[in-house]
């Protein structure tokens, strides 16, 4: 059964979106529910009145039309951007979609849009981008403040043996300053990721009718690090003499490191492809592999599986510069055994130190232990009785 005229005119009326018509001078003959509730204007208020009193301005209203002219496609456009003024005298930005509309013998007697407030679509927008950026931001600048982390803590090292205690009082608030700087960077960083994640893109004014992103680290501190948690180097390290492998495509990164733990007495060897580490893999031996996740040929994951096929006991710990683990390479690393992890560049030199000492501590109780193990089997195989031969049975004559 065919619908009728008034079905289609209530479904037209009930629409969310704007739709508008105007004749063929501009002047509006009708105007939907959805026009009313986006615009603000009552149908009593449009429908007699010149179109462009919708639009910002004579010339937008005219771009419109032209659109519709110079189409291709018989008078229709699709997905055409444009802007509407409300009641209240906002902008707002709108996705058109319109045809000409013409008589029985061709000829154009008007123009019907549907248009969609496009607003949160760009705020969608805005947020996926905010969140690519937060992504690689993360990465650049926190393989750097690696490199300056590990530097500063060195320059620290090397001040406490060249400088009276007054001297080193100066000289230690410049280091907790730079410290500071490098915490503030961090935060940051972890503002913009937080707000992208919990799609919140706020604003606030920098100059009479600008406005820039909210960056502003927030008063919880997340991401930032006291200057009192560096790391106070005595000259018995427990680290000393052990063998350890810093993987990281970032050179800056695996010198800086590198320079920390040999700072710490450590053997330290050096790779900057998951290809080369494993050919120091094969030839060293090592107490340790410190790997980071994002890396050209194999992601952290994959190179940790490769390393536990051939290596089951060898400990691995991972560290990145992403806040945001979207590939769940760390929860997945640690589902199969993961050691530890080092979840985000810069990494506190303190909490790095702790955890090689740990595992260091951990694999000598474990060779102590099998050590006794095998002491107790081969003292209990030597007190065993000696096992009294079975007679052979007498052969029946």
């Amino acid at each position: 059964m065919p619908l009728d005229q008034k079905y289609f005119q209530r479904l037209i009326e009930s629409s969310p979106d704007i739709i508008v018509a105007v004749d063929k001078h501009g002047i509006v003959n009708y105007y939907n529910e959805g026009a009313r509730t986006s615009l603000g204007y009552s149908s009593q208020e449009i429908i007699g009145e010149n179109c462009t009193r919708i639009y910002p301005s004579i010339e937008e209203a005219r771009r419109v039309m032209q659109a519709l002219r110079e189409s291709t496609d018989a008078g229709r456009i699709a997905g055409f951007e444009t802007e509407f003024r409300n009641k209240a005298g906002e902008l707002i930005p709108v996705m058109i979609s319109g045809a000409l509309i013409y008589d029985a013998e061709g000829h154009e007697v008007g123009t019907i849009g549907f248009a969609r407030d496009i607003r949160r679509l760009r705020h969608a927008q805005q947020l996926a981008t905010a969140g690519e950026i937060a992504v690689s931001l993360a990465h650049e600048i926190n393989n750097p403040l690696e490199s300056i982390t590990n530097n500063i803590e060195l320059l620290s090292q090397c001040l406490e043996t060249r400088l009276t205690e007054s001297e080193k009082i100066v000289e230690n608030e410049r280091l907790n300053s730079i410290r500071n700087s490098i915490a503030r960077v961090q935060a940051i960083v972890h503002r913009l990721d937080e707000m992208t994640r919990k799609g919140e893109y706020e604003t606030r004014d920098y100059l009479a009718g600008k406005r820039m992103a909210d960056l502003a680290p927030r008063e919880d501190g997340k991401g930032q690090t006291r200057p009192d948690d560096a790391p106070h180097l005595t000259e018995e390290s427990p680290l000393r003499g052990m063998s350890v492998l810093v993987l990281d495509d970032d050179s800056a990164v695996v010198n800086s490191l590198a320079d920390l733990l040999r700072a710490e007495k450590c053997i330290v060897h050096c790779a900057t492809r998951p290809s080369a580490a494993f050919g120091i893999l094969r030839n060293v031996k090592l107490d340790a592999v410190i790997s980071d996740v994002v890396m050209p040929e194999m992601d952290g994951y994959d190179f940790y599986l490769k390393v536990k096929e051939e290596m089951p006991q060898l400990p691995v710990i991972l560290m990145t510069a992403y806040y945001y683990d979207k590939d769940h390479i760390l929860k997945r690393s640690r589902l199969r055994g993961l050691e530890g992890a080092l979840f985000k560049k810069p990494v506190n030199p303190g909490m790095l130190r702790a955890m090689l000492t740990q595992l260091r501590q951990k694999a000598a109780q474990e060779k102590a232990q099998a050590k006794a193990a095998s002491a107790a089997a081969k003292a209990a195989a030597a007190s065993a009785p000696a096992a009294t031969p079975t007679p052979k049975p007498t052969p029946q004559s």
